[in-house]
């Protein structure tokens, strides 16, 4: 099973710059998208290989939002995580499958001067408890962009960002380590354990992308138990669209 998690930055806005021929060639199982920025009602049909399409938008119009396109019909879909002052930005889908959970999400940001930082700590806290009681009934696969980057090697300039840029900072950083330190494995890093370079993340500014000044802010996160079923893990550094390249796993 191939699963491919993107934040597109706006579907409306990716869907004229070869979306839709992006997908076609990596053709997976199913497809997890954040930031759509959209309502369903606002994009024509798209992606018509996929049967099963979900959907969890934000209340507030061109904000946020997660999508997920599935070949298989879930056994069960649950927007949001049941605890009112997260759940109005639609910022999870969890699809539940035979063996797993699939959960995609799109962590708040902590913003421009970290106004948002102490509400992301809450957040992290919330969101990992919630990833911990599906974990009592099936192992969890989880997959997005966490917005943030976990260590050193995972942005291009860990020293000039380090406590004074959102994603980088140590309560971002600790509050990822907590969900490793409690059994989640970053998937990539089963694969490249420590190589640096690897982004998924680019300013609009500065040529950021042309010169690779990035940030590996997006990832494949699974239950401990299901480590050995994962076959690959890999970022799709050539495909242009968003600010952010997809990236993906393979499943046994």
């Amino acid at each position: 099973m191939k699963i491919i998690s993107w934040n597109v930055n706006g579907i409306r806005a990716v869907l004229n710059k070869d979306f839709e021929k992006s997908i076609k060639k990596e053709n997976p199982d199913v497809l997890c998208l954040q930031e759509t920025k959209a309502h369903p009602d606002q994009v024509d049909e798209l992606l018509k290989q996929y049967p099963h399409h979900f959907w969890n938008s934000a209340e507030k119009k061109g904000y946020a939002g997660t999508a997920l396109f599935s070949k298989e019909k879930p056994i069960s879909i649950t927007n949001d995580i049941g605890i009112k002052e997260h759940d109005t930005e639609g910022r999870v889908i969890t699809a539940e499958f035979k063996n797993f959970y699939l959960v995609t999400v799109y962590v708040p940001n902590s913003g421009r001067g970290l106004v948002r930082l102490e509400y992301r700590q809450k957040w992290d806290k919330d969101f990992l408890a919630y990833l911990k009681t599906l974990e009592k009934k099936k192992p969890v696969i989880l997959c997005g962009d966490l917005n943030v980057a976990h260590t050193e090697i995972d942005l291009k300039n860990p020293k000039s960002n380090y406590n004074k840029t959102a994603g980088y900072t140590q309560k971002e950083i600790d509050g990822l380590q907590t969900f490793l330190d409690k059994g989640f494995i970053d998937t990539f890093r089963i694969f490249h354990p420590d190589e640096p370079g690897h982004y998924t993340w680019w300013s609009y500014m500065f040529q950021a992308r042309a010169k690779d000044i990035g940030w590996r802010i997006d990832y494949f996160l699974v239950s401990e138990k299901f480590k050995q079923k994962v076959k690959d893990s890999f970022i799709l550094k050539e495909v242009m669209g968003s600010d952010h390249c997809p990236v993906g796993v393979i499943i046994n």
